[in-house]
């Protein structure tokens, strides 16, 4: 696989060069959003379409991800506080370009569920980069369709 990436923290959330923040209300409480998130990591290509493969690696403490097209991810856990914020680095992949990722899923509860808030925080080469703001678009249809299933997959009305 593997270029190994920079390893960042979670302070790389608010100073990445490229911050891509989506959100989403769901009906769901706090506490079904965040277990689907960093507990049933399996669970995610049952609602994200992009994913193919995820599994829990390091006790917990990483994550294994495949996308589809073969994209491929070693990730380390650097935030599960439950129910606000689950957040993790991208360590190694076979994408090309990326120099470092963090993704950061914060919950606040609403009064019909909760506020679902996805910041994708990157840095990579200048193609890289572009791609990722040309990209936008995508990236938060994707988010809106995966946390729209995840809250039918966690709120029986919906189904």
């Amino acid at each position: 696989m593997a270029r190994r990436l920079r390893p960042v923290g979670t302070d790389f959330v608010e100073t990445a060069p490229v911050r891509l923040v989506f959100a989403r209300e769901v009906s769901a409480g706090p506490e079904a959003v965040f277990r689907a998130l960093a507990e049933d990591v399996s669970g995610w290509s049952d609602w994200f379409p992009a994913v193919t493969l995820a599994r829990a690696a390091a006790d917990g403490a990483g994550r294994e991800v495949r996308l589809r097209g073969g994209t491929r991810f070693e990730e380390t856990v650097l935030a599960a506080e439950a129910p606000r914020t689950y957040a993790y680095r991208v360590d190694a992949t076979n994408a090309p370009g990326i120099r470092a990722l963090v993704e950061e899923w914060r919950l606040t509860p609403t009064a019909r569920g909760t506020r679902v808030q996805w910041t994708f925080a990157a840095d990579g080469t200048a193609l890289f980069r572009a791609g990722l703001t040309l990209g936008r678009a995508g990236l938060g249809r994707a988010f809106r369709g995966a946390v729209t299933a995840l809250d039918r997959r966690l709120t029986p009305a919906h189904a």
